[in-house]
């Protein structure tokens, strides 16, 4: 089984260099805002086809290294 985060791609002529799903207009972004909105997996695939499970997986996993921070500084 391949990478999930290989599916996530970065590139400056796509959504202004945003965070995507395997170079379509589907930003990282859209999809965790789908998904906090209370869209469940399903529900987001019915609405946009070429978007697979496991893109979402790569989403969340994307995420969840993103904020993989060691040491919070000036937490209020």
């Amino acid at each position: 089984m391949s990478n999930l985060l290989d599916r996530i791609t970065i590139m400056p002529d796509i959504c202004h260099g945003k965070p995507t799903i395997r170079g379509m207009r589907y930003p990282v972004e859209m999809i965790l805002d789908l998904l906090s909105s209370g869209m469940t997996f399903q529900e987001i695939i019915d609405d946009y086809p070429a978007i697979e499970i496991d893109d979402i997986k790569a989403c969340l996993s994307f995420a969840s290294k993103m904020t993989d921070v060691k040491i919070l500084s000036n937490v209020a």
